[in-house]
């Protein structure tokens, strides 16, 4: 995993970029698969979910490989009570056991393989007490948009943003290229993914020693359907 696209420049604007995003009920959510009790999340970055989960009483550690992420986390009110590690969350480990671990916002497609992705499920596996749940919010890849013989689909068109994806189907990888336009200067942005499927995930998890206990649409637990964009799954760690 790299943290190249997680730089200063994009930390910095990391928490009003993502201020619509459902947050209260991705705490909500989380905090009610570990009352009281701990959890470690994948790529805390900033902190958006890992600070309010700890108000709620959950003692909550994390890891990320961007320097720049995690500065802006530090400062935060409650994040010195909140166990930091710099690395990679598909092979480094934060010390002790934990009743949940997260990995939020489709951070999982930020590894690049098929065998890293594989390593994290693993790596979260090992982190978990027996009984503790593994949780990821992910989209669901949407090739359907993809007209016969292109490769890009557009997702944003605005006055002052443009971003489209690009897409090689042999090695599900998928690249979100970002062009922005503020006070007459432009900045283009490059993202590099694996995109993977909730059975392929599913299959990961098998792999890992869990199962699917629950897989919802999004954060409210709305139905998981065929035409849903994304999902927030649940794999537990058997007794």
């Amino acid at each position: 995993m790299t943290s190249q696209l997680w730089d200063s420049f994009r930390a910095e604007g990391y928490d009003e970029g993502t201020d619509r995003m459902p947050t209260d009920a991705a705490v909500d959510f989380l905090a009610a698969l570990a009352p009281g009790g701990s959890a470690v999340e994948f790529a805390i970055g900033t902190g958006r979910v890992g600070v309010p989960l700890s108000h709620r009483g959950v003692t909550v550690a994390g890891i990320d490989t961007s320097v720049a992420m995690l500065d802006q986390l530090r400062p935060k009110p409650g994040a010195d009570r909140i166990t930091i590690v710099e690395g990679d969350m598909s092979i480094d480990r934060v010390p002790g056991a934990f009743d949940l671990a997260y990995l939020v916002f489709n951070t999982i497609t930020n590894l690049l393989t098929q065998q890293s992705q594989v390593d994290c499920f693993r790596n979260a596996a090992a982190h978990l007490r027996p009984g503790g749940h593994f949780v990821i919010e992910c989209y669901v890849p949407d090739l359907r948009l993809l007209p016969i013989g292109a490769v890009a689909v557009p997702f944003a068109v605005e006055d002052e943003y443009v971003g489209f994806d690009t897409y090689d189907m042999l090695t599900q990888r998928q690249t979100s290229h970002h062009f922005t336009v503020a006070e007459g200067r432009s900045r283009a942005v490059r993202s590099e993914h694996r995109y993977a499927w909730p059975s392929e995930m599913d299959l990961m998890a098998q792999l890992a020693g869990l199962t699917l206990t629950e897989r919802w649409a999004d954060w409210t637990r709305a139905p998981f359907t065929a035409d849903s964009r994304s999902h927030v799954s649940v794999w537990e760690k058997p007794l």
